[in-house]
Order: structure tokens, then sequence, then C-alpha cells
């Protein structure tokens, strides 16, 4: 680890894991009769969709996009770019789109956006952390795991420079 880079950190795997136990829960209410589309956004959600997959006790199926707004900053470049779309049908089913982070809003409303012109059943949005302070464009979390203060974090699949994706849990960067 770079010695400038200080980690504070802000939930354990333990609170993360308790949480996603009460998001599951939900989600399966919600959900149980409809297998629904589970589309992770890469690359920060794979650890938090992999975790959230694994506790509901209903079919889902499982898929992913992949955009890119940030690239090697700590700030989004406020353009979203679509790198790689889903191979599973969206057209008709319910489709719940599980990012890490919600941050400005821009990556979601485009995926939100890209996802309605492929005509869905639903969309509804589950995401592990939710920053609104941030927000440029509106954005309802249907399933939100934790309202963070605006704050850069890295851990459970948020990476600073494609670095720090493996920590168990969440920290902010230099304790910001």
């Amino acid at each position: 680890m770079d010695s400038k880079i200080r980690l504070v950190p802000l939930f354990t795997s333990q609170q993360i894991s308790a949480r996603i136990d009460e998001l599951a829960s939900e989600i399966g209410r919600d959900y149980r009769d409809s297998c629904p589309l589970l589309l992770g956004v890469l690359k920060g959600s794979f650890v938090f969709l992999a975790d959230l997959a694994r506790r509901l006790d209903f079919p889902v199926e499982l898929d992913f996009i992949r955009v890119a707004s940030y690239g090697s900053k700590l700030e989004s470049s406020g353009r979203v770019k679509l790198l790689s779309e889903p191979v599973a049908r969206v057209k008709d089913r319910h489709v719940l789109m599980v990012e890490d982070i919600v941050d400005t809003g821009l990556t979601t409303d485009f995926i939100g956006g890209w996802l309605k012109s492929k005509g869905p059943a639903s969309v509804k949005l589950c995401a592990l952390l939710d920053k609104p302070d941030r927000r440029l464009r509106p954005v309802e979390v249907d399933y939100r795991g934790f309202v963070i203060p605006d704050r850069f974090v890295v851990g459970y699949g948020l990476d600073m420079d494609e670095k720090y994706r493996n920590l168990p849990g969440i920290s902010v960067i230099n304790g910001e």
C-alpha cells in the first residue's frame, strides 16, 4: 500500500453481511415468484452481487453490464460509456440493477435509461452504498444498504485506480 494512503474503516465485513441479510429479505418479499434478472454493474458490484445472490432462496438469473465514468481519477468524468452489455434477455423481465455505490447518479441514470429502452417488465435498483450529497441526477434507490457522507471509499469491490477492491470491509481513503 502507498505510504501516503491511510484507510479508516467505515463498515466492517460483519456490518456489511448483516445488512445484506436484511436486503435479501426485502428483495425476497418483492421478487420471490418472478425469477428476476440481477444485473450487476461491473466492476464494483461483483462482491456485493455475489454475497447478495447467495442469500436469495429463490431462482434468479445473474448477468452484468459494464460502464466507465471514472477512469483513474477520484472524480467522475461526467461522461458514461457502455463497455459491455448483458447477454441475458431483458425484454419483459423484472430487472434488479445491483450497484456498489450511487454517487452522482449519472451512471445509474444512464444504465436505467438503457435498460428501459430494452422493454423490461420493471427495473429497480439495489445499491450497497448511497451518497446522496453528490447527486447530479435524481435516482430512486429501491433497496439501500447504507447512506454515506461525501467521502471517497474503497473495499468490498470499490476501488481507487483498480486497487483495494479485495478489502473485506469498506474504508474511507485518508480518513477524510
